[in-house]
């Protein structure tokens, strides 16, 4: 007989089956204390390359945030300097708004990016010579970079620190080098790219006619049958099958809204680490009020990227230039008629006027 007595209740216990959550801990990769040379290594180099230049969904903010730092040109009140600047053709073929744009993506992409300073005989700036990451080894003493080696495919080339532009990305603490917004962002980067393979595979899954349920048993009319199913799947022809041999039935299968909903929740979380908002690369699925915003909350962050590549030119190069910043959209007001922002609806007048209740 059941005992129905609630005093005789038990609890189950999980210590042991679901651990408690704790975040990875780490510290910071820092330079050998004393006397010692500490050599740096950028050994994640192929690997973050294989990120940007395998997934455009890890690429495209990168670029986003470069090409709004650096695409309007600069100015400079030095006559000379910008004769200087204008000369700089990299490889032969650059011009200096490509290497910087070069430059502050490699920064992005590795956390650290490299160019020699080239200069002639009488300490003018001639060029600029952009080096992977992957071919450099920073030399420190203590807290202090000594120098630099360029590996040429030989042998390891020591550089002066003047002879180096070294930019990195968000260096905290004393770490030794900057932080890659690829590494930075590997949980959402494989969360996105998964997602996207996952929903491929299923939409070419979407090609079959589904489960195939056959009235015999005989393996060889069976083998035939899908046969010739599997031609005409892939010729997008017709099916043709003696009436009650067979009965073609759907996958089973999820809603793909979840699926979808999934996916772009991911995309957006890859813009949002770094750094960039989404209306930034497509106004896709953007209402006029949230581009906007988009716009307006984006503006800090990228002039920053200028402010600080601006002081390093000065710094590292003795090269003094103002990056034009883009059209600002501070000034501007959402409209607060509904028609003008898609995807917005019943805007209440509460909500475009104040209410003050005064007693």
């Amino acid at each position: 007989m059941a005992d129905y007595n609630l005093s005789n209740a038990t609890t189950t216990d999980f210590s042991n089956q679901v651990p408690d959550f704790v975040v990875e801990s780490m510290t910071l990769d820092i330079a050998n204390a004393g006397n010692g040379e500490t050599y740096v290594y950028y050994d994640k180099a192929t690997e973050n390359y294989g990120y940007y230049f395998k997934h455009p969904q890890v690429a495209s903010p990168i670029n986003s945030l470069s090409t709004w730092s650096f695409s309007k040109g600069w100015t400079s009140e030095d006559k000379q300097m910008q004769i200087i600047l204008r000369k700089i053709d990299g490889d032969g073929k650059d011009t200096f708004e490509e290497i910087i744009w070069n430059q502050e993506v490699c920064k992005l992409i590795q956390g650290d990016s490299f160019m020699e300073i080239i200069r002639n005989s009488k300490g003018t700036l001639v060029n600029f010579m952009p080096i992977s990451v992957e071919r450099v080894k920073t030399v420190y003493v203590g807290p202090r970079i000594l120098r630099y080696e360029i590996w040429n495919g030989s042998k390891w080339i020591k550089k002066k620190l003047a002879e180096i532009f070294h930019l990195r990305n968000k260096r905290i603490g004393d770490q030794v080098h900057g932080t890659s917004l690829v590494q930075g962002s590997k949980n959402v980067n494989d969360a996105m790219i998964e997602a996207f393979n996952d929903e491929r595979i299923i939409k070419h899954r979407d090609k079959a006619l589904g489960i195939v349920y056959y009235k015999t048993n005989n393996t060889g009319k069976i083998s035939y049958a899908n046969t010739q199913i599997e031609k005409a799947v892939k010729k997008g022809e017709m099916v043709g099958l003696p009436e009650d041999t067979a009965k073609i039935e759907p996958y089973p299968s999820k809603s793909s809204e979840d699926r979808q909903n999934w996916l772009q929740y991911v995309e957006n979380l890859g813009y949002q680490t770094g750094g960039v908002p989404r209306s930034i690369a497509t106004s896709d699925g953007t209402s006029e009020v949230g581009g906007k915003m988009g716009h307006v909350i984006f503006e800090p962050i990228y002039g920053k990227e200028q402010v600080d590549m601006e002081n390093q030119l000065w710094n590292q190069a003795a090269i003094k230039i103002k990056f034009n910043r883009p059209p600002s959209l501070g000034g501007m007001q959402p409209e607060l008629d509904e028609s003008k922002n898609t995807g917005q609806t019943s805007i209440q007048p509460n909500d475009v006027e104040a209410s003050l209740t005064r007693e």
